[in-house]
Formats: C-alpha cells, sequence, structure tokens
C-alpha cells in the first residue's frame, strides 16, 4: 500500500512538474511576444481594459434590472395584499372567537379569498402573479405550536410573523427547500380585523419568473460581452495593424539603409501623419547620403593627394640623397661643426624616406589595392630574421632579445614580406621602451592558428591605451627621448597588415610591468582563427631580471611614466666612418 502511494506521488510530482515547465515556456513565449510586437501590446490591453468597462457595465445593469423588477413585484403584491385583507375580513365578519372548528372556517375563507381575488384584482395588483395565501390565529404571547392556521403556514419565516402578529405589515424574501426543490418567495404579511381575535395573512408570490428573468439578462449580457470583446479585439487589431505596418517597412528601410543601401527610401501615401514621417525620413536620409558621398570623395582626394605627394616627393628627394652621400662620403675633409652637420643630414633624410614610404604604404591600404602574396612557408625563419634585423638597436641600448621557438616548424599560408615587417616593428617599439630589460619573441601555433609575441619589461601601457597604440601618428608621452626614431604609422600598418591576412594584431599592458603585442594569424588564408595559441595577458611565472648582473632582484624594475608611441620603424643602418651610406631599398607593392 505504502508502495503505491508512493508510486502514485511520485507520478504527481512529475505531472506537477511538467505542467510547471508547461507554464514557464507558455509564460516566457508571451513575455517575448510583448516586448517584439507593438500590435500584440496594443490589443491584449485594449481587451483587458475593455473587460474591465464590460464587466462593470454589465454588473450594473444586472443590478438595474433586478432591482426594478423587485422593486415592482414588492409593489405589486404589497397591492395585492390590501386587496386580500379586505376580502378576508369580510369573509370573517361574525367569527365568534371559539377555537372549534377554526381551522375549518380559516380553509373555508382562503378559498373564497382566493376565488374572490382572482375575480376582483385590478390592474395594480395583476402584476404581483399568483400566490399562495396563509391564514394564522397567531398570537405573540402564545408558542407558535399553538398557532391554528390554513395554508403553508410551515413557508413563512418567523421574522416575519413576529412582524405580523405585532400588528405591523411587512414583507421579506425567503427560499424553501433544498436541492433542486429550491423556491424563492417574496412573502407579504398584514394582521387582519376580525370582531373576536387577531388573525394574520400571509401572500406567498414566487419569483420564478423573475429569477428566469434576471437568468435571461445574465446570459444576455455575458454572450453580448464576449461578441463585444471579440469585436474590439478585431477592430484594434486591424486598427493598430494600420499602424504598425508601416512603422515595420520604416524599420526594414531604415536597416538596408544602415546596410549600406543608402539609395532606400520610403513610400509616401497619403497626405496623414504618417506620409508626414515617412517624408521626414526621406529627406533625412537623402540628406545623409549626400554627406556620405562627399566624405567619401573627400576621404578620396585626401589619399589621392598623399599618394601623389609622396610620389612627387621621392624625385628630389633621391637627388638630395646623391649629394647627402657625396657630402658623408668626404665628411673627414670637412670641419668638426660641418662633418657633424653632413651626419645629421644623412640621419633625417633616412628618417624622411621612412616617412615617405610609410605614407605610401597606408595609402594604399586606405585605397584597398594592397594585396596579399601568400605562400605556404615555415615562420620560424621569419622570426629570426626579425630578430637579427633589430639585434643592432637592442645591442646599442643595452637590452637582449630572447627568442623562444617550438621544435618542429610551424607552417602557415603568409605573406612572409609583411609578416616579417610586423615583427620588425613590435621588436623595435618593445626594444624603445624596455629600460634596458630584456626582450622575449615567443612563437605558437595549434590547429587553426600562429600567434607571436612580443614581450618587454619596461615602462609598460596605462589604462586605455592599449586601444589607442594603432592609432596614427599617436603619442603617449610625446617628450620622451626616442632611440629608433619613427613615423607614427608603423603600428598603424601592422595592424592593416594583420586584417589583411584575417588575424588580430592586439595590445596588452600595465604601468612598470611592460607590455606584450600578440600576432594571431589563421593557417589557411580565410579560415577562422578560432582560439589563439599564446595568451593576452601573458601567462608567465615570472620576470627576467635586470640584464647587467646588478644585485637587483629579478622582476620589473619602478620606471618614471608610461609611453608606448603608435609607431615603430626598422632600424636605420649608419654607415662606417669613412665609407658612403649603403642603398636602401623601398618596400612597396606593386
Amino acid at each position: 500500500m505504502n508502495e503505491r502511494l508512493n508510486t502514485i506521488g511520485r507520478s504527481a510530482a512529475r505531472l506537477a512538474t511538467r505542467a510547471a515547465t508547461f507554464g514557464r515556456r507558455r509564460m516566457t513565449a508571451f513575455g517575448e511576444l510583448w516586448r517584439r510586437s507593438l500590435q500584440f501590446r496594443v490589443t491584449v490591453s485594449t481587451l483587458a481594459l475593455s473587460s474591465a468597462v464590460v464587466f462593470v457595465l454589465g454588473m450594473v445593469l444586472q443590478s438595474q434590472i433586478t432591482e426594478r423588477l423587485m422593486e415592482t413585484k414588492r409593489k405589486a403584491a404589497q397591492a395585492q395584499l390590501q386587496v386580500v385583507v379586505q376580502t378576508a375580513e369580510s369573509q370573517l365578519v361574525g367569527d365568534t372567537g371559539q377555537e372549534e372548528g377554526l381551522r375549518n372556517r380559516l380553509n373555508n375563507a382562503l378559498k373564497k379569498i382566493t376565488s374572490s381575488s382572482v375575480a376582483t384584482q385590478d390592474t395594480s395588483s395583476s402584476a404581483a402573479g399568483a400566490f399562495e395565501p396563509v391564514l394564522a390565529a397567531g398570537d405573540p404571547d402564545r408558542s407558535p405550536s399553538d398557532t391554528i392556521y390554513a395554508g403553508p403556514y410551515e413557508k413563512v419565516p418567523s421574522g416575519l410573523r413576529n412582524f405580523v402578529e405585532n400588528n405591523q405589515q411587512a414583507w421579506q424574501i425567503h427560499t424553501v427547500g433544498t436541492g433542486a426543490d429550491r423556491t424563492t418567495y417574496l412573502e407579504v404579511g398584514a394582521p387582519v380585523t376580525t370582531t373576536s381575535r387577531p388573525l394574520q395573512l400571509y401572500l406567498l408570490f414566487p419569483l420564478t419568473a423573475e429569477q428566469n428573468t434576471v437568468a435571461t439578462v445574465q446570459n444576455t449580457l455575458l454572450v453580448g460581452g464576449l461578441v463585444l470583446l471579440l469585436l474590439l479585439a478585431g477592430i484594434t487589431n486591424m486598427v493598430t495593424r494600420q499602424v504598425v505596418r508601416p512603422v515595420r517597412r520604416a524599420a526594414a528601410v531604415a536597416e538596408r539603409f544602415a546596410d549600406g543601401e543608402l539609395d532606400r527610401r520610403l513610400d509616401v501615401v497619403g497626405e496623414d501623419d504618417l506620409a508626414k514621417l515617412a517624408v521626414s525620413y526621406n529627406e533625412m536620409a537623402a540628406s545623409i547620403e549626400r554627406q556620405m558621398r562627399e566624405l567619401e570623395e573627400f576621404g578620396q582626394l585626401q589619399r589621392r593627394f598623399t599618394s601623389d605627394v609622396s610620389h612627387e616627393l621621392r624625385t628630389p628627394l633621391t637627388t638630395v640623397r646623391m649629394a647627402a652621400d657625396v657630402l658623408h662620403a668626404s665628411r673627414e675633409q670637412f670641419p668638426a661643426g660641418l662633418a657633424r652637420s653632413t651626419e645629421l643630414l644623412v640621419d633625417e633624410l633616412d628618417r624622411f624616406e621612412t616617412l615617405l614610404r610609410d605614407l605610401l604604404e597606408i595609402s594604399r591600404l586606405d585605397a584597398g589595392v594592397e594585396e596579399l602574396s601568400p605562400e605556404h612557408v615555415d615562420v620560424r625563419p621569419i622570426a629570426e630574421r626579425a630578430v637579427e634585423q633589430v639585434s643592432v638597436i637592442a645591442g646599442n641600448v643595452g637590452s637582449s632579445i630572447e627568442l623562444e621557438l617550438p621544435e618542429d616548424a610551424v607552417m602557415a599560408e603568409i605573406d612572409a614580406r609583411r609578416v616579417e615587417r610586423i615583427l620588425r616593428n613590435l621588436l623595435a617599439n618593445a626594444v624603445d621602451h624596455s629600460e634596458g630589460k630584456p626582450v622575449c619573441l615567443r612563437v605558437g601555433a595549434n590547429e587553426s592558428a600562429v600567434a607571436l609575441t612580443v614581450r618587454d619589461y619596461g615602462v609598460g601601457l596605462r589604462p586605455g591605451e592599449a586601444e589607442l597604440v594603432f592609432n596614427r601618428f599617436w603619442r603617449a608621452d610625446p617628450s620622451r627621448n626616442r632611440r629608433t626614431g619613427g613615423t607614427g604609422l608603423g603600428l598603424a600598418i601592422s595592424h592593416e597588415d594583420a586584417r589583411l591576412h584575417g588575424g588580430l594584431l592586439e595590445a596588452w599592458g600595465e604601468p612598470d610591468r611592460g607590455a606584450c603585442f600578440r600576432l594571431t594569424l589563421p593557417r589557411q588564408v580565410g579560415e577562422e582563427i578560432g582560439e589563439s595559441p599564446l595568451g593576452l595577458p601573458p601567462d608567465e611565472p615570472g620576470e627576467p631580471g635586470e640584464p647587467d648582473g646588478s644585485d637587483e632582484p629579478d622582476g620589473v624594475p619602478a620606471g618614471p611614466g608610461s609611453a608606448i608611441e603608435g609607431e615603430v620603424e626598422a632600424p636605420v643602418e649608419q654607415a662606417p666612418p669613412g665609407l658612403p651610406a649603403p642603398d636602401r631599398e623601398h618596400e612597396e607593392v606593386r
């Protein structure tokens, strides 16, 4: 028995859980529809408010109708009572008051009262309808069991008896019976005056017809209210749809306009408020399109100007370079001040050439004419070449470059020239801000991506600067001394080179803890990167100590300020004394 009860309990619990789950799903779906559909919200709100109004109106109408029916019934019953009382008094005149045969006399009086009332009832009392008369010889000083009566005296409530036995006319609504035999009566009573003893007359009017009338009114109000609510819901839905459909069309046009279809416009129908809205939107869209076209033309003109100026400056720069090289080769014959000026001239010409090369590169990237030349190569030799090119600068500032490479080949489809330029820029930038600390280049790979990180332990980045380092010509601390020069475009070009590969170039840094740049490239051009093989911020047990053998503990020393400029360049090669400067090839993608 207990097992059966437990089984029934578990079944009930599962059923309750399913019902609760179903209810939650329905409520969630209703909430989603409520939030997303203006038409649904307006229809439901109107239906709810209309239901409240119809309910209140139905209750008021039902109450008024019921009250009027009962008032009419009561007045008619009281009028009928007066007629019957007069008939009863005339029939009972001469009663000697003896109790022998009183019941028979009362019964005979009831018969005469009924027949005479039907024959003599007037228009005012005819609305009361049929009734059941009751005559009783009651006395408030006597027990109710001693009362002599004729008719259904047991249907008369005690409260009404007390009023009538005390010579007061009264009425009361009373229900008799149980279950299906229940009958509600409007009972009126009045004292009957005779020559010997007081009598009471009661008339019992069934309210069956009135109850049927009230039930009919209730059903009519209920059905009419439901039909009215359905009509209101349909009308509200249609009216709301007339407003919502143009708004939805406007939203669809706005989305396509935001996606770049600047020629999309709304259809103007009529002269109403929605038509005015469509006209205003079309004017706004036309103005935005015009401004966008002007900005595009201005951008194209700016890029063309930058490219043309860069190209035009190449010819005079070549001539100046040749003259500077001749002067530089003969600088030992010049006085000390003039020789120094010659060296400065060559250095600035190197910087000028780098600037022109970067301007040409960035103009091509802006114009979208740059293309990759990908090939399947091992990334490790590219990293080694980049380290070799920057090692001279690192040695000049007392910093070392540590290279961590996997033992196996790291094959990827990349443009080797661009990746090497990215690494060279990142390494030179790290050396310039390492404050003499080591710089680490790591290479990692997984099934979908290749990652390279350049980590330094110098001044680091202040909060918010990691998002600014790739901006053109951005500098965190312009007053800081630089060792490698720079044009302010190195990191911006590196960021664009990474984007051309479908990869990411990201930065992290904290004040006095250094900075880390991570380059993540897909193994195959056009594939998704997925998760990067190397973490950012870098996950490392500790930081290398001082490279100069000092007694300071390992860690990042406190350094003044913070700076990472949005620019890094390849190292500038200086000619040894007495030799001409080496030829310099410009990196350009044709």
